[in-house]
């Protein structure tokens, strides 16, 4: 389970899996999403490790300035991940941005701008 300010945001463990060698995201398996954006809401997130873009893990929408901190509870998987935000669009519609690599092992935040994703 992933809290937000006065939010709840679920992540799948079956979904984003860690390395059976004991590897872990950030620190001890958690990692933090920032929208640092000026007026985006990221209403998905989407992971794939090379089967297929998994369902949205967002359980509520993620505001311009909110922070998330994600925990990960698998114990075997790779750490190679593709990640993909879908942001809140005219009508109410999903707007998706490319999806980029990521080391889920090594990520400890994610960080969602106006026009880059990046993590460290």
């Amino acid at each position: 389970m992933v809290r937000l300010t006065g939010k709840v945001l679920l992540f799948c463990a079956g979904s984003l899996m860690l390395s059976a060698a004991g590897a872990q995201s950030g620190s001890g398996g958690e990692f933090t999403i920032h929208n640092s954006t000026s007026n985006n809401i990221a209403i998905g997130f989407y992971t794939n490790d090379g089967s297929g873009w998994s369902s949205n893990w967002l359980d509520a929408d993620l505001n311009p300035g909110e922070v998330a901190t994600a925990a990960f509870f698998a114990d075997s998987g790779s750490c190679d991940q593709a990640f993909q935000v879908g942001w809140l669009g005219e009508g109410d519609t999903e707007v998706l941005d490319e999806g980029i690599s990521i080391d889920i092992c090594e990520a400890s935040n994610i960080y969602l701008e106006d026009n880059e994703i990046y993590f460290d």
